[in-house]
């Protein structure tokens, strides 16, 4: 797939994000967005998954470690095929597939609930070294939050996957650089995370997450790295996409007013016709 069409399909998945946390009344618009590009890239390009057989068997997974981002998987998923994008709107509604994190329960085509931060790669990793002792050919993906990384189990997971030379395993941070406090360096701040993650035996690559060639490029280098997992640390911008998110530490964990709405689906309109 071409760049312009993955900019076309993340762009549409982002006023998914927008159309499901408006409904809802709450949610995670900013990181959802920041890392609607790699989510993009993974549905649409990278992975073995067939939407209409959401449970093959050699499919590569995928686990949410950053749970609260699930209105930005939900519209990948949505935009991808799994189910209608008029779906969005039930975000977070009793009863609704869509919970406010995800739930392999209800929604098929999910591998992994998460939510509870550092969880997810854990399970990621455990997958990956199923994949290994089974002879099986699937790669595991796992996207983390660099809030998330201040985790003391996301060391513990990755010191294992280090350890056991899980070379399956992508591990994905999306450094926006905000948490729900503040930025991450105020917080507890986890930096170096390409040095640690090394330190833990992993590849490495730094990229800027909202760039198709360098994602593509990034993903091509850990396919052919052998005897260790590869950590990818994508450089993103919180909120991207909507002019009055963008970089604000306060879109963490708020949903758009009606008014809000309407200027948030206006510069996503805008950018849908500057790519045609």
């Amino acid at each position: 797939m071409n760049n312009l069409e993955l900019k076309k399909h993340a762009n549409e998945v982002r006023k998914g994000i927008i159309i499901g946390t408006h409904s809802a009344k709450s949610g995670h618009p900013g990181g959802s967005l920041s890392a609607a590009d790699l989510l993009t890239f993974l549905y649409f390009e990278e992975m073995n998954i067939d939407p209409k057989d959401p449970k093959k068997e050699d499919r590569d997974r995928f686990v949410l470690s950053k749970g609260h981002a699930a209105p930005g998987l939900y519209a990948t998923m949505a935009e991808r095929g799994y189910f209608p994008m008029k779906e969005m709107e039930t975000l977070r509604h009793v009863g609704a597939r869509l919970q406010g994190h995800p739930s392999m329960n209800y929604l098929p085509g999910l591998d992994m609930s998460s939510g509870s931060l550092g969880q997810g790669i854990s399970a990621a990793v455990g997958m990956a070294l199923g994949a290994k002792h089974q002879n099986k050919t699937y790669r595991v993906y796992t996207l983390l939050g660099d809030g998330e990384c201040e985790e003391g189990e996301v060391w513990e997971a990755s010191m294992f996957a280090g350890a056991k030379k899980l070379d399956n395993l992508v591990v994905i941070v999306d450094n926006n650089n905000l948490q729900i406090d503040g930025t991450i360096v105020d917080v507890n701040n986890p930096y170096p995370l390409d040095k640690k993650f090394e330190a833990f035996n992993f590849h490495v690559i730094n990229i800027d997450g909202h760039d198709f060639d360098q994602i593509r490029a990034a993903l091509a280098e850990a396919k052919q790295t052998k005897g260790m997992p590869t950590a990818i640390i994508m450089k993103t911008t919180k909120g991207k996409g909507v002019s009055f998110m963008e970089n604000q530490v306060g879109w963490h964990g708020k949903a758009p007013n009606d008014e809000e709405f309407k200027i948030a689906m206006d510069d996503l309109e805008k950018i849908g016709a500057s790519l045609k």
